[in-house]
């Protein structure tokens, strides 16, 4: 296996791979949030099993199969559970889990002036038609695949699926409807924390999958940051289990996120860039981290709006401390500021799914933006209207404007890309709900 452990990027605290729940760093608190585990293994380049699940393709380079491993779970045991787990979710969402369309888009290259004779180009990531429509299942199912796995193996803390303690995530849409998508499949109680201008179209989604939803208006009192999180991490401290898609509160969200950009490199096409959208950062993060693991990664590039982008704030730091971006890990609070903090409006912006007040997984991203020559973007609104406009125009992708985001960061930078590079893009979140 090419895990072997979890390590903190802040404190280096580390983490053996037969933990069980090994959700955050030994070291975080409540006065103490600044801290994140990651992976840690082998650097070789993944390589995918003939399979059309990722879950299976990919079994080598993932912690929860490390986990399982070690604990007494052969390859066909994970497979089995893999494919049990699959079949239930396929019930409930109508589609399983396969290996996402990864093409050159020639309408959308052609409408950019990228040279077609020159192979050059916009190479497109279809997740709308992933399980529950977006990206955000794939960082859930790993924290899935652990819990059962340890249910399966005797070593979860609790015995029986009467006795599971509930699932608990902050999330305005996609991941709210990937989560609960996931809890329902497998019956397992779920409490989702949502912003008070969640679309009644997402609650609605909530509710017929059995989610306990709770929304969460600013309170008197609360510190800085989104009060979903805090109300988020009330129920975790009351013993619900972290399962959202910030690698702060639980780790394991960044394992099964790495699988889109392994896929990618499977499909064997030489990027110059690759454009992310970054809320809370995970999804930048894991992408990141995959791609590293060629020897030649393209650079990645973390897209913002400008009516949220902490990032942007916190990359500028970090690149004006005197050890440079690889130095940020220990001058968290000093990079990474809350947005609002410092005098900015409220968050605003077509791409709404977005607008998180503080990328949680900024250290994820920073240290791939070091690593590739990469940057972060912000894109005006203007750019993240017509990036919505253009994408569904071009390729027909049902995508919503926070599922195309990573273009608008294209579009903001589309003069400094020179019309024979190759630059991949990720369309994620369906419009429909």
């Amino acid at each position: 296996m090419n895990i072997t452990g979890w390590r903190c990027a802040v404190c280096a605290a580390e983490l053996p791979i037969d933990t069980v729940m090994p959700w955050r760093c030994p070291r975080s608190n409540e006065h103490d949030r600044h801290h994140v585990l990651h992976p840690v293994g082998a650097t070789a380049p993944v390589v995918a099993a003939a399979d059309p699940n990722p879950f299976v393709a990919f079994d080598a380079g993932l912690a929860w199969a490390a986990f399982a491993e070690i604990n007494g779970m052969g390859l066909a045991a994970r497979t089995a559970l893999i494919r049990t787990l699959d079949q239930q979710v396929s019930t409930v969402a109508g589609t399983g889990f396969r290996t996402t369309p990864f093409a050159r888009s020639d309408a959308l290259s052609d409408a950019l002036g990228f040279d077609a004779g020159a192979h050059g180009g916009v190479w497109v990531k279809d997740e709308t038609g992933n399980v529950a429509g977006s990206q955000k299942v794939r960082h859930l199912f790993t924290i899935l695949l652990h819990l059962r796995a340890a249910e399966v193996l005797g070593v979860a803390p609790w015995r029986g699926a009467g006795n599971r303690p509930p699932l608990a995530i902050s999330s305005c849409g996609n991941a709210a409807i990937a989560a609960s998508t996931l809890a329902s499949a497998v019956d397992w109680p779920i409490q989702v924390f949502v912003p008070p201008w969640a679309s009644e179209a997402v609650l609605a989604r909530l509710g017929r999958l059995g989610a306990n939803v709770e929304v969460c208006p600013r309170r008197a009192g609360d510190p800085p940051g989104d009060p979903c999180i805090h109300r988020f991490r009330e129920a975790v401290a009351l013993g619900a289990v972290p399962f959202g898609v910030q690698g702060p509160e639980n780790a394991l969200c960044l394992d099964g996120g790495r699988t889109l950009g392994w896929e990618m490199l499977a499909a064997d096409v030489r990027l110059d860039r690759v454009f992310v959208q970054a809320g809370g950062g995970a999804f930048a993060a894991c992408t990141g981290m995959a791609l590293q693991s060629s020897g030649n990664p393209p650079r990645l590039h973390a897209v913002q709006a400008e009516g949220c982008a902490p990032l942007a704030g916190a990359w500028a730091r970090a690149r004006a401390l005197s050890g440079g971006p690889s130095s940020a890990a220990a001058h968290w609070a000093e990079c990474m500021h809350v947005w609002g903090t410092d005098g900015e409006p409220e968050p605003t912006s077509a791409a709404d799914g977005i607008l998180d007040d503080e990328t949680y997984d900024w250290l994820g991203i920073v240290s791939s933006l070091d690593a590739t020559g990469g940057d972060v973007v912000v894109a005006a609104e203007t750019d993240v209207v017509e990036a919505h406009r253009l994408l569904v125009c071009t390729t027909g992708i049902d995508a919503t404007a926070t599922g195309t985001a990573g273009l608008a960061g294209l579009l903001a930078r589309r003069a400094d890309v020179g019309p024979t590079e190759r630059v991949a893009v990720i369309a994620s979140g369906v419009t429909r709900h």
